[in-house]
């Protein structure tokens, strides 16, 4: 039986926990051998190579840095390309997907290889979101992927659960919302910013990247929904914020959105207010330290306008929600007819209330 290789592009805020959970949970994922690439040779960096290693994960290199990634410290065991070459599955967690896809990956689209990237390479693939449009995946056909990004993956679920629902009835009439955004992540030393900074409209009919992608999401089941949304960055670290307002066509008592909430496991409720509370929670609880339910809902910020219009205002779990879509897309590339058996094991990390 042919081994089953997953490779990852790129070490930073999605690519090392990913690397991190798909090594500690290799053998019940039915994954034989995890590589990651890594650019650019850094001190500050071996310690975290290191500790890949001993999870499991082999480092792959460019083949003019192999000698100063050993001078270091750090010992490869691939050269670059021949890593693409060996895997099923490349998962792409760089900011230039789009340009690696043309640059290298469509050369290796022999042998049934998957490849998927992260949510701002728009166009390198069909959109995917776990849970919301695993339907419209085409085994055979579909070899690029584009997991969308974390605030796409929240604006899609919260339309899913309430104005689609377990009927998956077009039931929206139009979605607004509003995404303030955290300035950096932890891991990131720079872009921090020192008051709320104000984003751009850029798209006419969906105003920024989040309502666009959620539209196109939705569109690969043949969906045609008003969404439009605005952002925002704001001066934490901590964790997104979502305002969202949906209105209905049909009528809905807050009984029927509660049942629904509560209906859909990947969607966690919380009496906290403040997302430095619920981070704290993730960081203590969660799959190296993530939540990976797609929203957290705040409780007390539910509201029914009349009996058609939903608001509420939710945290989002930053790169959790596009770790689990990286992880099922990835099985679903290896195991296309048992990946959600695949993905028992994490059915423990998720979370109904926080």
């Amino acid at each position: 039986m042919a081994k089953k290789i997953v490779h990852v592009v790129g070490t930073g805020t999605i690519g090392e926990p990913l690397l991190g959970i798909l090594s500690t949970f290799r053998e019940p994922f039915g994954i034989d051998e995890v590589t990651f690439h890594k650019r650019t040779p850094l001190l500050t960096d071996r310690s975290k190579v290191v500790v890949l290693g001993q999870k499991g994960a082999k480092l792959c290199v460019d083949k003019e840095r192999w000698q100063k990634f050993k001078e270091m410290g750090m010992e490869p065991h691939y050269e670059a390309e021949e890593a693409i070459e060996r895997a099923n599955v490349v998962i792409d967690c760089t900011p230039v997907g789009n340009e690696n896809k043309e640059k290298y990956y469509k050369r290796y689209t022999s042998n049934g290889r998957g490849f998927i990237a992260q949510g701002s390479e728009f166009g390198f693939g069909k959109m995917y979101a776990r849970g919301i449009n695993d339907t419209a995946l085409k085994s055979g056909t579909d070899q690029f992927i584009q997991v969308v990004s974390c605030n796409t993956h929240n604006l899609a679920v919260l339309i899913d659960t309430i104005a689609l629902g377990p009927e998956k009835e077009d039931n929206l009439e139009e979605s607004r919302f509003v995404c303030m955004r955290r300035a950096n992540d932890l891991s990131q030393e720079g872009e921090f910013i020192p008051a709320p900074e104000v984003g751009k409209h850029e798209d006419p009919r969906f105003g920024t990247h989040q309502g666009r992608d959620a539209h196109y999401l939705f569109k690969t089941l043949g969906l045609d929904l008003n969404i439009y949304s605005s952002a925002l960055k704001i001066n934490t670290q901590y964790m997104h914020t979502i305002h969202f307002d949906l209105m209905l066509r049909r009528g809905v008592t807050m009984d029927e959105v509660m049942r629904r909430l509560t209906g859909n496991g990947r969607i966690a409720l919380t009496n906290k207010k403040s997302s430095a509370a619920v981070f704290s929670f993730g960081r203590d609880h969660g799959l190296f330290g993530r939540i990976l339910n797609q929203t957290v809902i705040v409780n007390q910020s539910l509201a029914l306008k009349g009996n058609r219009e939903v608001v509420g205002m939710c945290f989002t779990s930053q790169d959790g929600n596009s770790l689990l879509s990286s992880i099922a897309a990835t099985l679903w590339f290896l195991y296309p007819d048992s990946y959600e058996e695949r993905l028992n094991p994490l059915r423990s990390c998720f979370f109904s209330e926080i």
